[in-house]
């Protein structure tokens, strides 16, 4: 059968068993055994290249489906958010990367950024996409200090090296480490973890300019302050939430700036 057919079956299943299930709740698990079914089969595609392939032929169906429901399981608890679409291109750029690169995505979670909203808003969570439910959130982000930020909210995104901006798109979330950086002039230690951007020409830079996921005392549970173009939240919880996600979660980093949203290469692999 061809990768494309193979997708589209698995995930017309997955959507079927989601759509009758999706909601918000902690203690249930929809979705994990069906959707890990859908990417073993679509694992089985000649190369990666056929799984994009197979993930844009369907992605007005099946992907689109499958897409609708996780908004549909998350929405009564994600708010507010800066766009509508903010939670669909996410999960849209979550299920395509899955299903071209099953192997990478070893662990369920996904933390996500909306940074169309201010520094001052709790605009970021992290969800156990297996079971469709809020790990933890909202919580404060921390946005780059060379994101030109504008009443707290960044309004220029940057791959550059040095720029010390923020990078949109979708990450694989990598090892972590010993984080060591300084706020306010005086050295601070925290969790670190490393990121692989994976949105092509928006964040691939990431591992070359260090931009990870870590805690920093700027981040206070009413306030971000500037990062690096780190997305730093506050001390305790990177302590709790990173190791979740590390070596195989994902990130996903989300404002309304349109240049990005219609290029992403995931966000294109799952459009209609």
């Amino acid at each position: 059968m061809r990768p494309a057919a193979i997708f589209q079956n698995a995930l017309l299943g997955a959507s079927a068993l989601l759509v009758a299930g999706a909601h918000f709740s902690p203690d249930r698990d929809h979705t994990g055994p069906v959707l890990t079914a859908a990417v073993s089969l679509v694992s089985g595609a000649d190369d990666t290249s056929a799984a994009v392939t197979a993930g844009s032929a369907v992605g007005g169906g099946a992907l689109a489906s499958i897409t609708r429901s996780a908004v549909a399981a998350f929405a009564g608890a994600v708010r507010p958010l800066s766009r509508p679409e903010a939670l669909e291109t996410a999960f849209r750029s979550y299920f395509a990367f899955k299903a071209a690169h099953p192997d990478e995505v070893r662990k369920p979670f996904l933390y996500f950024v909306d940074y169309g909203l201010p520094n001052t808003a709790k605009r970021g969570y992290v969800f156990d996409m297996e079971n469709m439910r809020v790990v933890d959130g909202p919580f404060t982000v921390a946005a780059g200090r060379g994101s030109a930020i504008r009443n707290g909210v960044p309004t220029r995104f940057s791959n550059a090296s040095g720029s010390n901006a923020t990078s949109l798109g979708l990450y694989v979330a990598k090892s972590t480490y010993g984080f060591r950086g300084k706020s306010a002039g005086k050295k601070y230690s925290s969790v670190g973890l490393r990121l692989m951007g994976v949105s092509t020409g928006f964040n691939d830079r990431a591992l070359a300019r260090g931009v990870v996921a870590h805690g920093a005392p700027y981040v206070t549970a009413s306030k971000a302050g500037r990062s690096e173009g780190c997305p730093a939240i506050e001390p305790e919880r990177a302590q709790r939430l990173l190791p979740k996600l590390a070596d195989g979660g994902m990130v996903f980093l989300f404002a309304p700036d349109e240049n990005w949203m219609s290029r992403d290469p995931w966000l294109a692999a799952s459009a209609s």
